[in-house]
């Protein structure tokens, strides 16, 4: 076990060199003494354990060069099991010769000493060094007792993983199905109060089948790491593992070292979330004093307070984003920055009616133009005001339609306010009748009079007048006038006044000419007698 923990903190180092280079200084190139190109250097690698490293020519590369090294070592490893290696430097014509077995290994020249600024034949003893014990760990890492030890290490690890997975297999049927249901009774309560906008059992499967998800995740992860281990154990399978350990180990520990560098920024947005929320609690505790009448502010509208206090908040927001930005990770990244950009332009293309309704609302809002509970008319449509949002404006009609307005269409029209009091008279109430020539102008004045004072909502002071709005081809046009403080009453004052008129004129043998006839009709076009109130063929 201790030389498969060994193995691992090699592989480890090994795939976390990626990983901690950002760190350190950039190495200069390296270049042959006076020559104007770069060296070739290649690892010799025997079992996934870099022994050294050689350079190369440009008749002999440093690849191929490396790959006899290897090929050499291993010959030499695989001829004995003896544990010992006789091990010869011999100079030569080329340099210092490295002899295992008495095979010649390696030629250690003038020109490698001089690129590793040492001798060539301290090198070549370097080399030699390092030889002898890949040959020596080579042989012993294949007897059959180290093939016994790693296959009992093999054996512990697949007991080890059978043991996580059965538990795996068994919490994961049981434990989503308990944390969805703890959730779904969390979110009961939003459910009840979003009038079932929020379902609390789709909510409880979406958490439930996240978690089998994640589980089945885990356990692939598990699986990858323990076929990895188990390849470590033989030497034979080694240098699989490690290419399986580098894979995953190598992009998590960046990761992970990534997270460990961005501590800092992490600690600097917590404080100003921190102090946004304190200051959110601030403002939401002024406001609320303010609604409770404990603060008092000069010709500021009550029905401004939680508008100005979300507007506020907002803008808080926004500011504690903008301060924010610069520690966001990859703030500083061309590709983040750009989506950023990409992100701006689409909202500002898409956003030309949603900003023109939101600052239309503000308005609607802070001008006291009206208020929650007026009754206005906007185009067509008459109805109580129920609630001014930022967005939209929702109306109650008098047929008790809900009507949304958007805020852009509300400051474009006309709006009439029927609830608004300019002064203390009330609504000036009108309709218009037209009366032929032949009759008395003041008769029919005292008539229109008498209706209106028998109508109920309209003032008997200020009293209702008549005025004369135009000499038509057949009928004068008489409008009667009355002031009412009933604004929300409007449609059946209305009708109980055309109800009045018709009942006072028929009372006096009055014929109202409204629109216009083409000749004196021989009688009047009025009822001569009272209805009884039954229907014609009804049983009596």
């Amino acid at each position: 076990m201790n030389r498969f923990f060994t193995c691992f903190l090699a592989v480890w180092l090994t795939t976390s060199g990626t990983a901690f280079a950002q760190e350190e200084p950039e190495k200069p190139e390296v270049q042959e003494t006076g020559g104007a190109n770069a060296v070739e250097m290649a690892p010799v690698e025997v079992d996934g354990n870099e022994l050294f490293v050689v350079r190369g020519s440009s008749a002999y590369p440093a690849p191929e060069r490396a790959a006899r090294i290897v090929s050499d070592i291993l010959a030499v490893a695989d001829d004995s099991e003896a544990k010992q290696v006789k091990m010869e430097i011999v100079e030569g014509a080329l340099g210092s010769e490295v002899r295992a077995g008495g095979k010649l290994i390696v030629t250690v020249t003038e020109a490698d000493g001089e690129f590793e600024q040492i001798g060539h034949d301290v090198l070549a003893s370097l080399f030699s060094d390092a030889i002898e014990e890949a040959i020596l760990s080579y042989r012993s890492e294949r007897t059959d007792e180290a093939l016994v030890d790693s296959s009992i290490e093999a054996l512990v690890w697949t007991a080890l993983f059978a043991l996580v997975s059965y538990l795996m297999l068994h919490f994961r049927k049981k434990l989503p199905d308990r944390i969805a249901k703890f959730v779904e009774k969390r979110v009961s309560n939003a459910q009840d109060s979003t009038n079932e906008l929020v379902q609390a059992s789709a909510i409880g499967g979406l958490v439930r089948y996240t978690l089998r998800v994640l589980f089945l995740l885990i356990l692939f992860v598990l699986f990858y790491y323990y076929l990895s281990f188990v390849l470590l154990a033989f030497a034979e399978t080694r240098p699989f593992a490690q290419l399986l350990l580098t894979y995953v180990t190598s992009p998590i520990i960046t990761v992970l070292l990534g997270f460990l560098n961005y501590i800092p920024n992490l600690l600097t947005l917590l404080v100003i979330a921190v102090l946004t929320k304190f200051i959110l609690k601030g403002c939401r505790l002024f406001f609320e004093n303010l609604e409770a009448g404990t603060i008092r502010l000069r010709d500021f509208e009550h029905h401004w307070i939680w508008p100005t206090f979300n507007i506020l908040r907002v803008i808080i927001i926004m500011i504690a984003v903008v301060i924010s930005f610069p520690y966001l990770p990859g703030s500083d990244s061309a590709a983040f920055q750009g989506l950023t950009i990409l992100v701006g332009v689409m909202v500002s293309l898409g956003s030309n009616s949603v900003i023109s309704n939101m600052l239309s609302g503000l308005f609607l809002i802070y001008r006291r133009s009206m208020n929650i509970g007026d009754r206005i008319k906007v185009g067509e449509h008459v109805g109580d005001v129920v609630q001014i949002k930022l967005m939209e404006t929702d109306i109650k009609s008098i047929k008790n339609e809900l009507i949304s307005i958007p805020n852009a269409q509300l400051m474009n029209s006309d709006v009439v306010n029927y609830s608004n009091k300019i002064d203390g008279r009330g609504l000036l109430l009108h309709t218009t009748v037209g009366i032929g020539y032949e009759e008395p102008q003041d008769k029919i004045e005292a008539m229109l009079i008498e209706a209106a004072n028998r109508t109920d909502g309209l003032n008997k002071s200020p009293q209702p007048f008549v005025l004369w709005t135009a000499l038509a081809d057949y009928a004068i046009n008489y409008q009667i006038n009355g002031y009412t403080r009933r604004g929300s009453l409007l449609p059946k004052i209305l009708s109980d006044l055309h109800r009045n008129i018709v009942d006072v004129f028929n009372e006096n043998g009055v014929q109202i000419m409204t629109p216009s006839y083409m000749a004196d009709p021989e009688e009047l076009k009025i009822p001569t007698q009272d209805w009884d109130g039954s229907l014609a063929g009804a049983p009596d």
